[in-house]
């Protein structure tokens, strides 16, 4: 008898980091253990404020709210205003979101993106930009600059993610390149949404705690003029306060797509659990953690980055954030093969787009303890 059923699951890539198992495995040959500079996921502990924020809200029997406390809102609003530059924000216009990654993967979707809709991202990008697009059934288009398009293509762009501080490159916008990319998404009518997780985590001159300047949030006036028009800012938690595990993150900007995204996850069920939105309201009003871990990432920055030159990697861009962007000049897996030998296991640069071809990404986040054990494997061999 012949089966009705048909195959289910979407048609996706493989989730490239698997490409790395035996890298992974060269590396743990490593008389030392491993060195793993590869992933970016805190490894410090998150604030006991915070902690304790989430244990005194744990009794939470009732259905959260898909739009935020208005406690959490207010938070989000206050903090934009003294960190990022941007006052006045209507804590109407702000949502909390399970960690930022499920609203870049969902968001053309949510906005009605469907066939023949252009999705822009970055060159060198975090792969779910492109994700996202694919779920809605729009294309997705490599540019940092939309005059790079051809007209066709132009006239069909719906949504541009930016991302400044950029995952992998460490690369930051200034006010005069988002103001440029603004423009010429609201002459076509499209949506900028700007990935802006990494803002806190500025080095040399956008490392505000050593005189250096913030970086420019999207929702900045000096970006967006009088109006959010067709702009939204995306932020986590998970980088600055070590709240990966949590999933706390949120999106803020226009009002009219902000309210129709609110009424959308709502039917979709897409709700931050109560006492992680508690938890998120104590961590944005506290600095001194945030500065703290700051300094430890600083740290690690400052031991690794010499070793990396003298190992014979050019270190480009990563000016921000929680990365460094290097090339040695070959291509992209002898390099981390030749690291892996050392026990030291680091990104791609493929994982990124073709043009991060002959780069990898090396993070900062990992114990001291395994920088430290990757800066001596780096000066003296395997």
């Amino acid at each position: 008898m012949t089966s009705a059923v048909r195959s289910f699951g979407l048609s996706l890539p493989d989730y490239p980091w698997e490409a790395m198992a035996p890298y992974l495995a060269r590396a743990a040959a490593h008389r030392g253990g491993v060195a793993n500079l590869s992933i970016g996921t805190p490894v410090d502990d998150t604030p006991a404020l915070v902690q304790e924020a989430l244990r005194a809200a744990a009794n939470a029997p009732g259905y959260p709210t898909v739009h935020g406390t208005q406690a959490l809102r207010e938070a989000i609003a206050a903090w934009f205003d003294r960190r990022r530059g941007v006052p006045g924000l209507d804590p109407q216009n702000v949502m909390p979101t399970v960690g930022s990654k499920e609203l870049v993967a969902w968001l053309p979707f949510l906005l009605g993106l469907r066939a023949g809709d252009v999705v822009v991202r970055p060159t060198v990008a975090y792969p779910t930009y492109d994700i996202g697009a694919t779920f809605a059934g729009a294309e997705h288009v490599a540019a940092d600059d939309l005059d790079e398009l051809d007209a066709d293509t132009r006239s069909r762009v719906r949504l541009v993610w930016i991302n400044s501080p950029a995952n992998p490159t460490g690369s930051v916008r200034d006010v005069a390149s988002l103001q440029r990319i603004v423009g010429q998404a609201r002459e076509l009518g499209a949506v900028v949404a700007s990935d802006e997780c990494y803002a806190e985590l500025g080095w040399g001159e956008w490392d505000v705690q050593r005189g250096g300047e913030p970086v420019p949030s999207i929702l900045d006036p000096r970006v967006a003029g009088d109006s959010h028009e067709g702009l939204l800012a995306v932020y986590s938690l998970s980088k600055q306060s070590n709240l990966a595990g949590y999933r706390a993150a949120f999106v803020a900007g226009d009002g009219a797509i902000m309210a129709n995204l609110v009424n959308s996850r709502k039917h979709a069920g897409m709700i931050v659990p109560y006492p992680v939105q508690e938890a998120m309201r104590v961590a944005l009003g506290d600095d001194a953690h945030v500065a703290a871990q700051k300094d430890l990432y600083r740290g690690r920055r400052e031991r690794i980055v010499p070793a990396l030159e003298r190992f014979g990697l050019d270190i480009r861009e990563s000016r921000a954030g929680l990365y460094l962007w290097a090339t040695a000049g070959e291509a992209t897996w002898d390099t981390v093969g030749r690291l892996a030998d050392r026990g030291i296991v680091v990104g791609p640069g493929v994982f990124y787009g073709d043009a991060g071809n002959g780069f990898i990404r090396v993070a900062l986040t990992a114990s001291d303890e395994r920088i430290d054990a990757a800066v001596e494997r780096l000066a003296t061999g395997p």
